[in-house]
């Protein structure tokens, strides 16, 4: 199994991953919003994406969206294949496109709204926190997008401000995170310091 940045190569699989999706969001019975291949293909071709996969088989999937001006960024569409789950394969991509989000996004924020308390579980191990909707992008867009979910009148009726799915955010500029950014580059001084210590003290010898 390899997970990788998806591009033009793997455009292929965009018509298997937009079934994926669909039939998730039917046996969930939830909100997904459904995408069409040439939507998800944009993403593969601007390296936006990740894929997974075994041989050349597609195993699992997910997309960065950027909004307000590259303010905010979003991980959506996170799908594993029905032959492929069970694996823990739903975590590695989700970490797989988080870290490529930070490193083509350094400065944005990024968020999720998600009904799966799988994926809310994912994201908070990864940092992000519970927020209102009003914590999240105010590009129209974004919200827009939501209109093929099946809870959009939801949505709707609460002008934008709640739904069925938790908002989540991860602010690598927050306070919390940025203790967490230092703490780790000291112990990996120390760490260093110490490894130092004994080379030379092997040295001496």
């Amino acid at each position: 199994m390899k997970i990788i940045i998806a591009d033009k190569s793997h455009t292929k699989y965009a018509n298997a991953i937009c079934d994926t999706i669909a039939g998730a969001a039917k046996d969930r019975g939830t909100g997904i919003a459904k995408r069409k291949p040439e939507y998800i293909i944009d993403k593969m071709e601007k390296g936006n994406a990740v894929i997974a996969l075994e041989s050349d088989d597609f195993a699992g999937f997910c997309y960065i969206e950027s909004w307000g001006h590259g303010k905010f960024v979003a991980n959506s569409g996170l799908i594993v294949h029905p032959n492929y789950r069970g694996q823990g394969l739903a975590k590695k991509i989700k970490k797989a496109i988080f870290d490529h989000s930070r490193t083509k996004f350094p400065n944005s924020k990024i968020f999720s709204i998600t009904t799966g308390l799988a994926v809310m579980k994912m994201n908070s191990d990864l940092g992000y926190k519970p927020v209102t909707f009003s914590e999240l992008t105010d590009d129209q867009t974004f919200w827009n997008g939501c209109q093929t979910c099946k809870n959009y009148d939801v949505l709707q009726r609460t002008e934008q401000k709640m739904c069925l799915c938790t908002g989540m955010l991860y602010d690598a500029n927050s306070e919390e995170n940025k203790s967490k950014k230092e703490f780790k580059g000291k112990a990996y001084k120390r760490l260093k310091s110490i490894k130092q210590a004994l080379f030379l003290k092997k040295e001496q010898k």
